[in-house]
């Protein structure tokens, strides 16, 4: 028997999982392949609803479902917790002292928000990272009556990479809706050297901060947050006063890949950009540097290291070809069609407020052209959001 584990059970992991299932039908029936998904809480949640339940536009229930409502009938579900990957006994260790063999690994293990990193961040600062986050984060948008209202990012990278100037657009949107704007003073701190990582996504965005009269502040990035004196102070020792604070919180890959010694420190896994199979750990100027470790274990989502957006979007089209080439493997055959690499492909809804959006849509060639901003698209982003239970997971697109 041929045995698929998949680790993770968030888009990547479970739109993998039913692809797998599928192409592999006859074998699992025959009883020569089985795909185990396995999830540490057995809840699906849709993490881009996040940022509207901050918004007042969505609640935290209609986010979340459970793993194995979106899983095919022929895909197993483990809810358990991966403390270690053992690729050389090719087993998989479980908190509950199980042991899961496998013969073709997918690590979806996503990204980790770590705001513990900086001190006085979960007393002082505001995120919509969880549903409970979001939450309170709505609670204190309430509850504000104007000040300084400063928007910042604490490190790079860090998941769905647009959240941040969209809720910066959307909350300037709703104060002047509230009368607040004029007695609100906000504030955008950029860790890098434009609005945005992408230039040309930064070239669309930058005439809006203006527009909108957001002070961005470049090379910007949170370091740390001085409770008693209310202020947020920049990796360039730069201090920015704050009556509300909102900041991405720190980002690292799963711990259990860094303790399975498949990634650095970061978390993030060595992955190759077209094959998606984890490669050596090893400095990148090394002669093994650009070759796969371990040919049968493969990385997609905000779990690898490639130059790309850390969000749903980048897995929902990696996942495609990370089932292609190991269902390939398992029957013996070399992976084929348009899915037998990965080109870079994402494409995600961007919010600029006033119910106005764009989309960006690139690969590892071509960098995205965002079209002007209009309501079709913040429209398209709505009617994506409401129909994603039925389509993404299921890969019914």
């Amino acid at each position: 028997m041929q045995r698929v584990v998949v680790l993770g059970g968030g888009v990547g992991g479970t739109l993998t999982a039913n692809l797998v299932a599928r192409k592999l039908k006859r074998l699992i029936a025959a009883g020569d392949a089985k795909v185990t998904v396995v999830d540490e809480t057995g809840q699906h949640a849709y993490q881009p609803g996040y940022m509207y339940i901050a918004m007042g536009n969505e609640r935290p229930e209609k986010l979340h479902r459970p793993e194995r409502s979106l899983l095919d009938d022929d895909v197993d579900l483990v809810v358990d917790t991966v403390v270690r990957i053992d690729p050389e006994t090719s087993l998989v260790e479980l908190r509950s002292g199980g042991k899961i063999h496998f013969d073709q690994l997918v690590i979806a293990t996503g990204s980790r928000i770590l705001p513990e990193a900086i001190k006085d961040f979960e007393t002082e600062a505001y995120h919509f990272y969880t549903a409970e986050a979001s939450a309170r984060l709505r609670k204190a948008l309430d509850a504000f009556t104007g000040g300084k209202l400063v928007i910042g990012i604490a490190g790079i990278p860090y998941k769905c990479p647009p959240a941040p100037l969209e809720v910066a657009f959307l909350i300037e949107a709703e104060l002047r809706a509230r009368g607040l704007r004029e007695k609100t003073q906000l504030t955008f701190l950029s860790p890098i050297n434009r609005a945005f990582t992408i230039e040309s996504v930064s070239d669309m965005a930058t005439p809006i901060f203006a527009e909108k009269g957001i002070d961005l502040q470049l090379l910007a990035g949170v370091d740390s947050i001085d409770a008693e004196r209310k202020v947020v102070i920049t990796d360039a020792m730069e201090e920015y006063p704050y009556d509300l604070l909102i900041c991405v919180p720190p980002h690292k890959g799963a711990q259990v890949v860094i303790d399975s010694g498949l990634a650095p420190k970061s978390g993030w896994l060595p992955t190759d950009r077209k094959t998606l199979q984890v490669k050596h750990l090893v400095a990148s100027n090394t002669p093994d540097a650009d070759i796969p470790r371990y040919p049968n274990i493969y990385a997609l989502g905000d779990a690898t290291d490639l130059p790309l957006s850390k969000a749903g979007s980048t897995a929902h089209f990696e996942a495609p070809i990370v089932a292609e080439r190991v269902s390939a493997r398992v029957m013996g055959r070399e992976p084929e069609g348009k899915d037998a690499g990965y080109t870079g492909k994402v494409m995600c809804f961007f919010e600029v407020g006033d119910g106005k959006g764009t989309l960006l849509q690139f690969d590892y060639d071509h960098p995205p052209k965002p079209p002007k901003p209009n309501q079709l698209w913040h429209l398209g982003k709505i009617i994506f959001n409401k129909t994603y239970w039925h389509t993404v997971p299921k890969g019914r697109v």
